[in-house]
């Protein structure tokens, strides 16, 4: 395991939200699944906890109950080399979900996303700063983003 790894806290469809994740992500699997026996929080035999793996990205997950959910103040930031991949993750993660503006979408397990082209810092940060002003109006005029309309700006 890295040294920092990223713990979601879920109600109850932890197991649900994995195999959703990684029947998205390439090079995903799921490492772990522990159950709750007697005494826990919640009824024993059902999912506790689990490590899985997207596309690189460790991460654990965990069945704490309703005492917190995600906030958009933490999201999951996907660079995406193509505009087939901004496609492609947009529409699936959004499934059951929420879109939202600039590239930022809620899954339907409330969790944040941001699927950018990954040029898109380097497009923001021009040393032209009228270009980078460009970008970033057009940018703020999307939902999902578009690639040629940002590097044309």
């Amino acid at each position: 395991m890295k040294k920092i790894t990223p713990f979601l806290w879920f109600d109850n469809n932890l197991e649900e939200a994995i195999h959703f994740y990684t029947s998205i992500f390439k090079n995903s699997v799921i490492q772990n699944i522990s159950y709750y026996g007697e005494g826990g929080p919640m009824p024993k035999g059902s999912v506790m906890s689990a490590s899985f793996h997207l596309d690189g990205q460790d991460f654990l997950g965990m069945n704490g109950g309703p005492m917190f959910s995600f906030t958009p103040a933490i999201s999951m930031f996907v660079n995406c080399h193509s505009q087939e991949e901004i496609d492609e993750f947009w529409e699936k993660l959004a499934e059951g979900g929420e879109k939202s503006r600039c590239g930022w979408l809620k899954d339907k397990f409330g969790l944040s996303w941001q699927i950018v082209p990954a040029d898109l810092s380097r497009l923001l940060n021009h040393n032209d700063p009228e270009k980078a002003a460009r970008v970033m109006s057009a940018m703020m005029k999307m939902d999902k983003l578009d690639m040629k309309a940002l590097k044309d700006a």
